[in-house]
């Protein structure tokens, strides 16, 4: 019986990883990178990236960085860590947002800061089964051309 349950586990957490999605096909820094991939190397820095849905947070995270909990809002949260020392750095942070319809989903982001860490949030309103293409410009503090990184996500609400 605990054999069959850590199957389950296992296999409920490969699933999450997976349905987080890596770049899409028409990244152009760097190739695309394996499903489930979370971050990309862009020179001198690597930027880390995640969408999830707004109800996976703590209700203290939300608190803390002004959040909506909602199982119909997701968050982007992008960081930017220079190689060389592994510490975050302020970065231009641009997002366009699409649906699979070519609908225009409109994310504004905003820097957040814990202690050394440096965050970029935005949220959306998603609808159940609802596919978001993110593409996102970056541009680190000190860079003079920005990096531009897309991949995908579906959501589910219900």
């Amino acid at each position: 019986m605990v054999y069959k349950t850590r199957i389950k586990i296992a296999l409920s957490l490969f699933a999450l990883l997976t349905a987080c999605g890596g770049p899409g096909d028409s990244a152009t820094v760097p190739e695309a990178q394996p499903a489930g991939a979370s971050n990309v190397d862009i020179g001198e820095h690597i930027v880390h990236f995640s969408a999830m849905s707004t109800d996976q947070l703590t209700p203290e995270v939300a608190r803390a960085f002004n959040i909506v909990r909602s199982k119909n809002r997701a968050m982007l949260n992008v960081s930017v860590l220079r190689k060389s020392d592994q510490k975050a750095v302020t970065a231009t942070i641009t997002v366009n947002t699409v649906n699979l319809t070519g609908q225009l989903k409109n994310i504004s982001m905003r820097k957040a800061e814990e202690g050394e860490a440096i965050y970029y949030i935005g949220e959306v309103a998603v609808a159940n089964r609802e596919t978001l293409v993110f593409d996102i410009s970056i541009t680190p503090d000190g860079v003079d051309r920005a990096s531009e990184l897309r991949f995908k996500r579906e959501f589910f609400t219900d």
